[in-house]
């Protein structure tokens, strides 16, 4: 233990590609922050973080730009990573100097070594004096509350903003994990391009995100819900409203929601069969933001006949399952990536 872990605390975060969350052990989760940075090219300043950041997004002048540094839930812009993360590791201690926690993140499960390594050596470089990475699909199956050091089948599907991770955990080892690129992000892509093809509409991507979040859905609702758009008519450059129904934008999601089934169905399909029993009374759990969307839970029961449940607070299940990683070094050592 390095000489400054007397003065740190202990920290868990889930580095998204649309949300950072930061937990602090003994006071849960103290940071819920879009993963966005503003900078300044002039400059070459950091302008704002998170929140404030994402309220420029397609608002600022030339010289400032908002940059997402995760894509597909790694690392794409190491350098403004490390600052972003310093950003909130000084926020979350309130002091400057002699912190050097120790970190636990969540990655995603298909990461590869090289962006394993990327994320270490960003976290290491934000001051931290350990590092420890956990799958997501781990973390939210341990934040879920799910049983993952008995020796029953758990099946777990986190949709975050850049991908999908699809795990079947047994006795604290993963069995089986798919991980897709595919998540929040590309969902909203494909309200914006559904948009620009049938209405000659051009939407910005909080526009979409706003969309999917107040009419989006994965299988038919119960009432039809309408919603009025603006954007900037591309024929004539100038700016103007339409009427949408949730029927166009589930027509919208199809693609990228049917990817997300497709691998939840290869993982039922790749399951040991003694694990698989499992799932008929236990079902899916479903978590992270994508778990949000209209009756996606109604869809994923219709097309795999085994039940589904959504956590209590999808957005906050893997920084949670991390947190409780950090009052169990025994889990965590079990658990993490070596």
């Amino acid at each position: 233990m390095s000489i400054f872990s007397a003065f740190s605390n202990d920290i868990a975060i889930d580095l998204g590609t649309s949300n950072t969350l930061v937990f602090m052990r003994n006071k849960g989760v103290v940071v819920r922050e879009p993963s966005i940075v503003a900078i300044n090219k002039k400059t070459n300043k950091i302008e704002a973080v998170g929140k404030e950041a994402k309220e420029m997004l397609g608002r600022t002048p030339g010289h400032i730009v908002a940059v997402r540094p995760l894509k597909d839930g790694v690392i794409a812009d190491f350098e403004v990573t490390e600052q972003m993360l310093s950003y909130f590791i000084r926020r979350v201690h309130n002091r400057r100097f002699l912190v050097r926690p120790r970190i636990v993140i969540g990655v995603p499960s298909g990461i590869t070594k090289v962006e394993e390594r990327a994320v270490r050596d960003t976290a290491y470089r934000a001051k931290a004096s350990e590092v420890y990475l956990v799958e997501e699909a781990m973390s939210a199956a341990i934040g879920a509350g799910l049983p993952i050091t008995e020796p029953s089948g758990n099946l777990i599907v986190d949709i975050g903003g850049g991908t999908t991770d699809v795990a079947v955990i047994s006795m604290a080892g993963i069995v089986y994990s798919r991980s897709i690129r595919i998540g929040g992000n590309e969902l909203d892509e494909a309200i914006t391009n559904y948009i620009k093809r049938n209405y000659s509409l051009l939407i910005g991507e909080r526009t979409a995100e706003q969309i999917k979040i107040d009419i989006g859905s994965a299988y038919p609702l119960d009432e039809e819900l309408t919603l009025d758009v603006k954007g900037r008519d591309l024929v004539e450059g100038i700016p103007k409203t339409i009427t949408i129904t949730d029927r166009e934008i589930r027509e919208a999601l199809s693609e990228p929601v049917s990817t997300i089934v497709e691998a939840v169905r290869m993982t039922l399909e790749n399951t040991p069969p003694e694990l698989a029993a499992d799932f008929v009374d236990k079902g899916i759990v479903l978590t992270g933001g994508g778990a949000l969307l209209r009756n996606l839970d109604v869809r994923l029961r219709e097309e795999t006949g085994v039940p589904v449940t959504i956590t209590e607070d999808p957005l906050s299940t893997v920084v949670l399952g991390v947190g409780r990683m950090l009052e169990d070094m025994d889990l965590l050592r079990r658990v993490c990536l070596p």
